[in-house]
Formats: structure tokens, sequence, C-alpha cells
């Protein structure tokens, strides 16, 4: 029994191979895609909205109530980025009720992309936000020899992220081929609707995780900030 979709090829060509996490990377990706756009090109604000318009304005007021309780901040300039993660980890996790479909979150490589990510963009809010040498200060805090232990934190918090995820996941995909052997009827079912319920809780805390960080980092270099001014 393969479990990890990084060992399934799909397709292979001399060097060149697409394993079942990068197909199925890309169908989600095209399936975004195309969600967005078919329930975006119609959007009005004038008479009756569409069921597909309501349910994505409580999405995106969903996210970005929860951003300004985590930030204090105008969710605005984070919306486009934590609000990807979750849709991208909540739609890959959801579509594995569909038979033969294996969500690219099962495996360390996506995760841990999906950490990178959450890694780069730290530094990048904070820099966007308070500056270069702002941002930097931060690491020599409270003194200089603190430095390299920053830098370790910043990089067990990305490695952390990306395998609490990807645990999480694989969990519930080995539980639920341990149940179809013992119990092929009745269990798996109960346990994909705990999977899929399990899905959403790991792309919500995945997405609040990300924006505590980006946060916590603003709210440093803020503070920083104000110290260096007195």
């Amino acid at each position: 029994m393969t479990i990890n979709p990084d060992g399934i090829i799909l397709f292979e060509w001399g060097w060149f191979q697409i394993n079942a996490t990068i197909f199925f990377t890309w169908l989600v990706m095209l399936f975004l895609t195309l969600g967005s756009w078919l329930i975006t090109r119609k959007l009005t604000s004038e008479g009756t909205l569409s069921r597909w318009q309501n349910l994505l304005e409580v999405i995106v007021n969903g996210i970005k109530g929860q951003i300004y309780e985590v930030s204090r901040q105008e969710p605005g300039p984070y919306l486009p980025f934590v609000g990807t993660l979750f849709i991208f980890i909540a739609i890959s996790n959801i579509l594995a009720i569909i038979p033969g479909y294996i969500p690219p979150t099962s495996s360390l490589s996506t995760t841990a992309a999906l950490a990178i990510c959450v890694f780069i963009a730290v530094p990048v809010f904070g820099i966007t936000n308070q500056g270069v040498m702002n941002y930097l200060r931060q690491y020599l805090q409270p003194t200089f020899f603190m430095l390299p232990f920053n830098i370790i934190g910043e990089l067990s918090r990305t490695l952390a992220l990306a395998v609490r995820l990807y645990g999480n996941m694989m969990s519930g995909t080995i539980i639920v081929a341990i149940l179809l052997t013992i119990t092929p009827l009745i269990f798996p079912v109960v346990m994909q609707a705990l999977g899929l319920l399990t899905g959403l809780i790991q792309a919500y805390i995945f997405a609040i995780l990300a924006m505590v960080y980006i946060a916590s980092a603003s709210k440093a270099h803020q503070e920083i900030a104000k110290k260096g001014e007195v």
C-alpha cells in the first residue's frame, strides 16, 4: 500500500516524472482558478446576489475577521496570502471525498513548500511595514549573542509548520487505510467524515499560525522602533 503520493508516478518520460503530488496539486490549482473565475465573473453590489457570491463574501469576511482578531491590524494587506493558504489547504483536503484522489497535503514536499512560503512571508511583511533595519534589529534582541538562537527559532518554526500539517494528514490516511482492511463498510465512512472535518481544522490552524507569526513579527518590530525613538 502506497500512502505517500510522492511515490506514485503517474507519468514518466526519461528523466521527467510527474508524481501524484504534482498532478493533484495542479488539479487543485486548476479547480481553484476555474472556480474563482466562474464565481467572480458576475459579481454585483446591486439587486439579488447569487448563492456563490454570498458564499464567497462569507468566506472572505470570515478570513478578514480572523486576521483582524489575530493581528489587530488592517486585514487587507494579509488577506491574499493568508486566504490563499487557507483555501488551498481546505480544498485540497475536502476533495479527498473523490475516489482515487490523494490530497497533496499528505506529502511532506507540499507541506514544506507551504511552510517555506510562510517563512519568506514573515520577513517580507516585516520589512514592508517597518523597513530593513528595524526588522533585522529584532534578531539582536535582547543582546547580540541571541542572533544564532533567533535564527534557529525561525527555522524550527518553519519545520514545525511543515511537519504538523504533514503528520496530521498522514495519520488520517493511515487510519482510514487500516479500517478499510479490517471493516470495509461502516468505519471508513465515519473516518472519511472525520477526515474532512480534520482537513478543514488543519487548514484553519495552518492559516492562523501563519498570521500569528506575521503579526508577532510586525508587533515586535513596532515595539523595537518605538524604543529606538524614545
